[in-house]
């Protein structure tokens, strides 16, 4: 077989998600306004933590963090996709396909790991409330960052290692954004073992994170209402937006990558409902069903405002 690589194949083209003009005309308005929104109301929690001191705790320290990460998961695929609607001749380079693959799963494997602290952070919190403030200290909140970062960039750059130099034999890619299922299927060779590689990789540890999480976020609940109080409302509240973010995270992730050769509308719907409305849902998720938070958002305006008077 002939042997093709990217020095010959130098960019890909994107088939996009639809040839309608009247459909392109909504996605380009809906993900438009999803992605600033999103961009929004994740800086907002960011700069509404790291301004309220009474939000300097590990649950809201995780919190910021995983809204740093919305925003970078999100600008690694949107501003490209939504430049791209309304244009012909959709391509991205073999550098940018690659750096765009790096890093949609190097923050999703960030991801995992802060959902898995939060996870532990709020087991913490309900079930050993005494022990609290040692299990979760300043220096533990910091071990999950780097161990969620390492974890992130190691599995990243494991999968690029096997792929990076494949040989390919074509340039045309079914979807907005490049990842590995589709730039696998571009190879000159038998895909069977890259795409168990993905399937081991990066969807059996979705599935497994995922399990782990509605496992933990089950024993938690079920002490909750074993001890039952007047703060298991507000415990229960958390939680349900915790198993949220959860589940819009790991529903899509676990579709992609567990069968990664599949080729559906459904695989492009989910894509962008992953890539545009999941990161516009996680800050609305944990503001509006956090009253502490949405509390300290208005202290965080009222001093900006009384700020500006002043000067």
């Amino acid at each position: 077989m002939k042997r093709v690589n990217h020095s010959v194949t130098s960019e890909f083209v994107f088939l996009g998600l639809t040839n309608s003009w009247n459909i392109q005309l909504l996605l380009f308005l809906l993900s438009s306004v999803l992605y600033v929104a999103s961009m929004m109301g994740n800086c907002l929690i960011i700069f509404t933590v790291a301004s309220d001191p009474q939000l300097h705790s590990p649950m809201y320290f995780l919190l910021s963090n995983l809204s740093f990460i919305d925003i970078g998961i999100s600008s690694a695929t949107s501003p490209k996709m939504i430049y791209d609607l309304f244009k012909k001749n959709k391509v991205i380079s073999f550098r940018g396909c690659i750096i765009q693959i790096f890093f949609v799963h190097a923050i999703g494997g960030v991801e995992m790991v802060l959902l898995i602290a939060m996870a532990f952070d709020r087991y913490v919190a309900i079930c050993k409330p005494l022990h609290y403030l040692t299990m979760m200290s300043p220096q533990m909140c910091i071990f999950f960052l780097i161990t969620a970062w390492v974890v992130g960039l190691m599995h990243s750059v494991i999968q690029l290692v096997f792929i990076v130099n494949l040989p390919l034999c074509g340039q045309l890619l079914d979807s907005f954004y490049c990842d590995l299922p589709q730039f696998i299927k571009l190879a000159c060779m038998d895909t069977y073992r890259l795409e168990l590689m993905v399937s081991i990789s990066s969807g059996f540890m979705s599935v497994a994170f995922f399990f782990i999480l509605i496992i933990s976020y089950v024993v938690i609940i079920f002490t909750v209402l074993k001890h039952s109080s007047s703060g298991s409302y507000k415990a229960l509240s958390t939680l349900s937006a915790h198993v949220t973010v959860v589940v819009l995270f790991f529903g899509p992730a676990i579709f992609f990558y567990t069968w990664p050769s599949s080729s559906t509308h459904l695989d492009k719907f989910l894509a962008l409902f992953d890539a545009v409305v999941t990161p516009f849902l996680n800050p609305v998720i944990y503001t509006l069903r956090n009253q502490e938070m949405k509390m300290a958002m208005r202290r965080v305006f009222r001093h900006l405002m009384g700020y500006r008077q002043i000067s």
